[in-house]
């Protein structure tokens, strides 16, 4: 099969390449940017700041926040409000397991991309 498609092709560096992320009928849950916003929560203490650093807007941050809290069994993301330093965000221990989850995922499919890549030459 491998030479047929290889023969399929015209000269090139062809190569394998796609995209990973985990759906919940067929809504997107988590991937590369919500493990992004979730990182930089965790060093920022704050979601207006992770989002700023990731150009993205405050509203679509908390979209993000609100649907991964909303699908997982407990919430990714603890806020509190109010106090002397006017609250902040903390991620929770099943995000940091998500996170370590989906780069152990990325890993694998990483591997699975370069393995029929090389297929192809």
């Amino acid at each position: 099969m491998e030479k047929m498609i290889r023969e399929i092709l015209k000269q090139g560096d062809f190569k394998v390449n796609g995209s990973l992320w985990i759906e919940n009928q067929g809504t997107r849950f988590f991937g590369p940017g919500p493990v992004e916003l979730l990182e930089r929560i965790a060093e920022t203490g704050s979601i207006k700041q992770a989002a700023q650093q990731m150009g993205m807007s405050y509203k679509k941050a908390w979209d993000l926040v609100n649907n991964m809290n909303t699908m997982a069994a407990q919430p990714f993301v603890l806020t509190s409000t109010g106090g002397e330093k006017g609250g902040g965000s903390v991620i929770s221990e099943e995000a940091k397991q998500m996170i370590q989850y989906h780069r152990q995922l990325r890993e694998r499919f990483r591997q699975f991309l370069e393995q029929e890549t090389a297929r192809l030459k």
